[in-house]
Parts: structure tokens; sequence; C-alpha cells
């Protein structure tokens, strides 16, 4: 069992139950009668993830609660209330766990880091923009930040751990990368410079264990929280694999949905199931291929497509397709003392870019939730010949 949770896109035996947005109490009450579990509001629960508990948790914010293992009458006994429209359960699903998501490096001409900036930053005009991402709030979900890096010491960042018996600090290293690309600062203590949005408010909740897995209900007690702090844009550098024509989650997309309506953006990593040199292809993962979260793909210095970044599913039709791409070859950013820096390839190095860069036509635009996404995706550079299939609207471009 242990085993089983390790692995992504696996059940942990937990399930998600959707409720109405409206009408949180009859939800709540037809869900603890049927479930015959006591369900806790995560205010002020400590650990609110905590697969142990054997009590659920309720998200007032998403109208989502995480129920703890029931027998399998009690989930039959759900299905049959979501599946009947009259009642308060819309949707019941197993808890999967999600990965952080990374890939083998490349590396290529035409973009290259020079002594000054990252590849990244000359491909997606970060260089001559004028904005920083002052008065904007971002949320980065993933296994924590090195709080005591040289780069991010003595910064105001909010953070929050929800990963029972881990703090927020990243004994991962995938998090405080993401990070990096997302908000780095501009002056860091050993250049190149590598981050997009260096006066954005960051918030950092740690999702993902210092193993780099994490179940649905940690990802969704870290967005519940970034939408009770207000923040503008969350990156989720995360996922597990999905087969071609298979349905997105009905709850991950109520939840973008009723966070776009509170002004809050959620891009998520596209997926490193791809071999595209073996002609093995792989769909956008769970959760971005959600109609409500931006799908983010990943490409190289070579403005081409990386191999391992997923594509659309054309048997999803938009509710499984790629939105835009970022840089995510060979992407130098922030890593965990004493390594300090590091340059490594994944989906989830793309997402970051995008949050970031969104951070800042936030400021530029005051544009939030679905406005600020089509403004995003809206001014992406064509990467013609490459098909929207593969890098959506194009490569993300600063304001």
């Amino acid at each position: 069992m242990v085993q089983a949770r390790e692995t992504a896109g696996a059940l942990t035996g937990r399930y998600l139950v959707l409720l109405p947005e409206d009408d949180h109490e009859a939800g709540m009450n037809l869900l603890q009668e049927t479930a015959q579990v006591e369900v806790l509001s995560s205010v002020g629960i400590e650990a609110a993830s905590d697969p142990e508990a054997s009590h659920g948790v309720f998200y007032e914010s998403l109208g989502v609660a995480v129920l703890p293992a029931p027998p399998p009458e009690r989930i039959e006994a759900l299905g049959i209330a979501a599946a009947d429209a009259s009642q308060p359960i819309l949707a019941v699903e197993p808890e999967r766990v999600l990965v952080a998501i990374s890939a083998p490096a490349v590396v290529g001409p035409p973009w290259q880091d020079d002594a000054s900036e990252t590849w990244g930053m000359h491909a997606t005009g970060l260089h001559p923009t004028g904005f920083d991402g002052s008065g904007v709030r971002v949320a980065i979900l993933d296994t924590g930040i090195d709080l005591g890096h040289a780069d991010f010491a003595g910064r105001p960042i909010v953070t929050e751990s929800f990963v029972p018996g881990e703090a927020v600090d990243d004994g991962n290293g995938h998090g405080t990368h993401c990070a990096g690309i997302a908000c780095g600062t501009r002056t860091p203590a050993t250049e190149p410079r590598y981050g997009a949005a260096s006066a954005a408010a960051l918030h950092v909740g740690k999702v993902l264990s210092n193993r780099g897995r994490g179940g649905d209900g940690g990802i969704i007690a870290g967005i519940s929280w970034a939408l009770e702090h207000r923040c503008d844009v969350i990156s989720m550098s995360l996922g597990a694999p999905q087969q071609f024509g298979a349905p997105h989650s009905p709850v991950y997309e109520q939840i973008a949905q009723r966070a776009l309506a509170r002004g809050t953006v959620i891009f998520a990593a596209a997926g490193n199931d791809n071999q595209r040199a073996a002609g093995i292809p792989a769909p956008v993962g769970r959760p971005a291929n959600c109609p409500s979260i931006f799908a983010v793909a990943a490409i190289d210095g070579r403005a081409e497509v990386a191999d391992f970044s997923n594509e659309s599913d054309p048997n999803g039709g938009t509710a499984a397709q790629v939105d835009i791409a970022g840089p995510g070859v060979d992407v130098h950013s922030s890593w965990p003392r004493p390594t300090d820096y590091r340059s490594i390839s994944g989906t989830s190095m793309a997402t970051p870019f995008v949050a970031g860069i969104a951070a800042l036509h936030a400021q530029a635009t005051g544009l939030r939730g679905s406005a600020l996404a089509r403004a995003v995706i809206g001014s992406a550079a064509s990467l013609t010949p490459l098909s929207p299939a593969d890098v959506g609207s194009g490569l993300v471009q600063a304001p």
C-alpha cells in the first residue's frame, strides 16, 4: 500500500466529494449521513490533509470534502447520491497520487544562457519589460522552498505545509526551483538572473513531500489556502498521467471554475510522459487536462517542443488541450543549499515561467481570473510550424 501511494496516478483509498457552491449545509448533512463519517471544516485544523486522519475535511472556499477510506457500500451510496440530480452531492471520485514533474535535459540554440540572463528570459521577452509583479500574489504549490537561500533570505514569503510531519523547508529541490523561476530576484547572489516576477507577493504551499509525492487532498488543501490568501495566480508543477480519451476530474474542474470566479487563475504542467522520438504519444495529464486549468507545455532553446512534453488529446476536445508553452529544457534556477543553483527540465519548469509572466500581465493590465488567462494566452508568440496540439497558442511573452 505504501508503494502504491508513491506511484503517480495510484489510488490512496480516500475520496473527493464535490458539493454545491450555494448549499454547503445540505450537502454536508447528506454527505455525513451517507458516508457515516465525521467531516470537519478545514478552518483551524492542523495538517488538514493528513491521510491517516479518521475524519473527513471540508474546504469551504472550494466546496470540496476529502474523506478517509470508507467501506465499499458507503462509496456505492455516495455514487448513487451523486447520480441523483436532486441531491446536493455533485461528484465523487477517488483520490490519486500526483508527483512533481521533471525530465532529462537537452541543450541547443538559438537561445542560450549568458552571463547576465537565462535563455528562457531572452525567449520570453523578460529583459526589456518594465514590470516586476508588484501588487500581485503568486502561489507556488510544490515541494516547499529553501527559505534560507541567499536569493530568498529576508524576503517576506507566506508559507504553509500541507504534508503531515514535514515543514515547508524543501528537502527535494523541485519547489525551490519552481519558486525561483516564477518569482526569483532581479539580483541573484550568483548570475545569471532567472526569475520572472521578482516583486510579486510570493506564497509557497508545500503540497508534495520531500520525495516529490502527494495526494489530491493535499493539493486541494493548498488551493483552498491560496484562495483564502487571495492569490491571483497559482502555479502547480505536478500531475499524474492520463490515457487518451479518459475524462477529466469534475472535482478539479469545479475547483478551477470557482477559483476563476474569485479572480484566481491556475496554471498546471501538461506532463512529461511523451516519447516523441520513439513515437509513443501521451496526452495532457491530471489535473491540467481540466478545461478551466491552463495546461503548459515545454519547449527547448531551439524553439522546438520538448520530446517529453505531453500533447492535446484529440478525443478530449477542449477539455484536454495544451493552452500555452514556456521554456522547459535545461532551465537554470535556484536550488536548496548547498547546491544553490541547478538546471533541470520539464513542463514543471515551463509552468512557473507562465505563472510568473501572468503576474506581470496582471500588474500591467489589472486583469484577473479568466480575463487574465485570455490575455496571457492571447499574447503568446507563435511557434509555427509547431502544432497548437503541442504548444497551444505559442510561447508565453512578457508584457
